[in-house]
Parts: structure tokens; C-alpha cells; sequence
């Protein structure tokens, strides 16, 4: 199926599953959906595809701005342009009433999952293939938006049965984060397990296939530190003929503006009516809610060819970050974006296997480690491309910190920098000098007021009690 078909079946079925789902939308404000059977939508096949397809559609909503906001926003990489929620975020003066405290979306895109896991076996045989390959990125998709709950606010309500009952729960409860990595891994495990290894369209950069599965399970497995764990299921990445670094660095600079390219493990489509917020994020003029920050900007190498196409290195003080829109594009006109946004990529993929190795020691890891960061080096036009033990050292102090200075400007505003300081113990150290960050209880969000105030059950963050 073509991304063109696939769009239009999404635009579709927003209309159609308008109604489905309008009872489920905030997990905390749910009714019993007995105005409405999401059973009786799940009856042929086709029908059962679309309700996967609808999860994809939700899954662009919550990616939208929030991809930056939680992935960028509270990290050293940006620079604040005007007030509001980005200040409240990097000056690290969160409340329960910003925007990006309203975990929503996110359980709006757990409950279509849920939907489909639940009643796709009743329209196809069991065992079907078919079948269990839509069940397959069903689950992806929720680990996916569970991936992102835990890492935002701890411990979340783990939900994974529809509401279809006046006699369940409606007040749920806080699950211990680790009992949802834990559900995490299960469902990405399935999906590994039961998604086709590709579908010969673009659909493998837009839909869950085995590698974006393994892809997404190595970051889960690195959250956790299960670094054997991480180097395994990147090394099925690896080795996936799908995937491949783009050669050069205009090619680079195409993988955010074009999309669909070979490094493209999964990504969030869009398209001229589906568009995103990139234009909101990176390049409206003075409204745009991020820059490339003082401190960024000097942490590239000499001759990195990548600067170049992030922001404009003419200006002291850039005004638009030009990586997803495109080099050279004008901060001035807001044009809609339409540029898919990347949630993993090839060099992410190698660059965690890279730490991994590190944390596992030993000089041949640590070598092993170095040499993967050696072809995108390379691309970047650094020299030495291949790093020594001992210069990485002299360099950035340890191999990790060269490692984790590589995925800062290689991954640069793809939302990984706050994850990745808060997973490597470096949130406090990198950003208590730029905004006092001092509480390990402060990293994660608040929860947002409504859902305090609507659920008695959920207990708000302690740092923001």
C-alpha cells in the first residue's frame, strides 16, 4: 500500500473513528462507552486495518510539537526566544498547568491501541499472520506512547484493556514505571516477533516493521541499561539490509527535508493536508519557540560539515534551526510543514550500540565502540573520523562523554538531547549551571492539573506537590 493510499484512509478515518473514540479521549475523563460499540467497527478485515491506521493518525497529533517540547525543551541545546511554556521549561520552572504536563494525547493514542489489540483476533483466524502483524504494530504503537509516558512522568497508570464495561474502573491508579518498561519490552518483543521484515514502499519508514520494532526496543533496553540486551537487538538493526547510512553530507541535510531515506528506521508521516509543527518549533521569525543555544553551537569540532545545515553559521545569533525545514530556509514565512518527523534513524541505532559496548569495557568494546562512530564521522568531514581510546579522552574526558557529544550535534533537535542527559545521569551536572537543576525528583513533569483534579487516585509528582 502506497503513503499516498495510507493518508487517505487516515484523513478518512479521523471522521469515522471521530465518534469512536471521542468517550476515550482523556483517559480521566472516560465514560463507560455505552453510547457507542467499538467492537461492532472491528468486523471485516479492512476494517481491522483501518483501526491500525487510525492509531498512526493519532500518533501524528501527539508528535505534532511534542517530539521537541519533551525530547529538546528542557535540554542545553536550544535557546528560549520568547515567553511562555519554552521559558517555563528551560529556565526549569515547570507547572501543573503547561501544555506539555497533559498527558492526553498520549493515553488517547494507548486506548486506539487497545481497541485494536483487543478485537483484531475476532476477524481473523488465529495465528493468521496478517493478523498478528497489525497486532504487532497495535503493540508497537503502544509501547511507543508508553515509552514516552514513563520517561516524562515516572510512574503512569498502566492501562491495556479497552474500556467497554459501566463496571470497570474509571479512577485508575499510578503503576510503578518499571512494571510498564516492563510491559514495554513485552509488547515490542511481540512486535519484533509478528511484524513483516518490510513492506517494499515507504510504508517501512512510516510503519512498524521488525526493524523499527528492534530499533525501538535498543532505546528501550538503553533506558534501562541492559546493555547486552541493547547491543543484540541493534545488532538485528545492523544488519537489516533496509537500513544504510546516507553517503554524503547533502544527502544528510535531504533525510530531514525529503524524508523516507535509507538511514530512516521510523518516522512520522505528514503531507501537504497532515502537517506538523516543525514551522512552530524552528523557523517562524521571533515566534519560533527555539534556537541554537550559545552553548551548542560551540561544541562543534572544527570543519563539522553538519553545522552548516543545522543553522545559519553566518549569524551570531541564528534565528531558526534549518535541520527539518531545510538549509537556507527563510524565518520569515510560515509556510506549513510537511517533513516528517524521525523518531529513530540508523546512527542513533549505532551510536547507542557504540555506548553500550563502552559500558560493557574491555579494549576491544571500547575499539568496537570508536569505530562505529567512525563512518558518520566521516560524513561530517572530521578528522580524525577514527577516534584513538586516548583521544577521545583528551578530546571529552571519557569515551562515553565522546560518544554522547557525537549523538548531541548528529541527532541535534530530533528530540533526544533531554532523554538522553536524564538516562546517562547528566541532566543535573549539564544543566544546573544554566538553570539550577538540582533534584533528581525535578526530572520528571508535572502532571497536569486537570488530570489531578478530575481523578482522586492520581498523586501528583513529588517535586511538584
Amino acid at each position: 500500500m502506497t503513503m499516498k493510499k495510507i493518508n487517505y484512509k487516515i484523513i478518512i478515518l479521523g471522521v469515522t473513528l471521530l465518534s469512536l473514540f471521542s468517550c476515550v479521549d482523556s483517559l480521566l475523563d472516560k465514560k463507560p462507552i455505552s453510547s457507542f460499540s467499538a467492537e461492532s467497527f472491528y468486523r471485516t478485515q479492512d476494517q481491522a486495518k483501518a483501526g491500525v491506521f487510525g492509531i498512526y493518525n493519532g500518533l501524528q497529533s501527539v508528535m505534532h510539537t511534542n517530539f521537541s517540547t519533551w525530547g529538546e525543551g528542557r535540554a542545553d541545546n536550544v535557546k528560549i526566544k520568547h515567553a511562555g511554556e519554552p521559558t517555563f521549561l528551560h529556565n526549569n520552572t515547570l507547572t501543573a498547568d503547561i501544555s506539555s504536563a497533559d498527558w492526553t494525547s498520549l493515553y488517547t493514542l494507548v486506548s486506539r491501541a487497545n481497541y485494536a489489540i483487543a478485537n483484531i483476533p475476532k476477524v481473523f483466524p488465529e495465528g493468521d499472520p496478517t493478523g498478528n502483524q497489525l497486532i504487532g504494530q497495535a503493540r508497537a504503537l503502544r509501547a511507543l506512547a508508553y515509552f514516552y509516558l514513563v520517561r516524562v512522568w515516572g510512574d503512569v497508570p498502566l492501562i491495556l484493556e479497552p474500556y467497554t464495561q459501566t463496571g470497570q474502573d474509571l479512577f485508575v491508579s499510578r503503576d510503578n514505571s518499571e512494571l510498564v518498561l516492563n510491559q514495554i519490552e513485552e509488547d515490542l518483543k511481540f512486535a519484533a516477533a509478528n511484524c513483516v521484515d518490510k513492506f517494499n514502499n515507504t510504508n517501512d519508514r512510516i510503519m512498524f516493521n521488525k526493524g523499527s520494532a528492534n530499533g525501538l526496543l535498543t532505546q528501550v533496553y538503553m533506558w534501562r541499561k541492559k546493555y547486552s540486551d541493547a547491543i543484540a537487538t541493534a545488532d538485528l538493526v545492523l544488519a537489516n539490509p533496509l537500513y544504510t547510512l546516507v553517503p554524503n553530507i547533502a544527502a544528510w541535510g535531504k533525510m530531514f527535508s525529503d524524508s523516507y531515506s535509507t538511514e530512516s528506521i521510523f518516522e512520522v508521516g505528514y503531507n501537504d493536508t497532515q502537517t506538523n509543527g516543525l514551522r512552530v518549533l524552528y523557523a517562524i521569525g521571533s515566534d519560533a519557540r527555539y534556537s541554537p543555544s550559545t552553548r551548542f553551537m560551540a561544541t562543534f569540532e572544527p570543519g563539522d560539515l553538519r553545522q552548516s545545515y543545522i543553522y545559519d553559521v553566518t549569524q551570531a545569533e541564528p534565528k531558526a534551526v534549518w535541520k527539518y525545514l531545510g538549509k537556507g530556509v527563510s524565518d520569515q514565512i510560515s509556510t506549513p510543514s510537511k517533513q516528517n518527523i524521525i523518531l529513530i534513524r540508523l546512527a542513533d541505532i549505532m551510536m547507542l550500540k557504540a555506548e553500550a559496548l563502552n559500558k560493557a569495557g574491555g579494549s576491544a568494546n571500547i575499539s568496537n565502540a570508536l569505530k562505529l562512530l567512525e563512518p558518520i564521522r566521516m560524513r561530517a568531514g572530521l578528522t580524525p573520523a577514527l577516534l584513538t581510546e586516548s583521544q577521545a579522552i583528551a578530546m571529552y574526558g571519557s569515551v562515553e562523554n565522546a560518544i554522547l557529544h557525537e549523538r548531541s550535534v548528529e541527532l541535534s533537535f530530533e528530540g533526544h538531547r533531554w532523554f538522553d542527559l536524564v538516562r546517562t545521569g547528566k541532566a543535573i551536572s549539564t544543566m544546573q549551571p544554566i538553570n539550577g537543576l538540582s533534584d533528581t525528583r525535578n526530572l520528571v513533569w508535572p502532571i497536569h492539573i486537570s488530570t489531578i483534579n478530575k481523578n482522586p487516585n492520581i498523586v501528583q509528582n513529588e517535586f511538584y506537590r
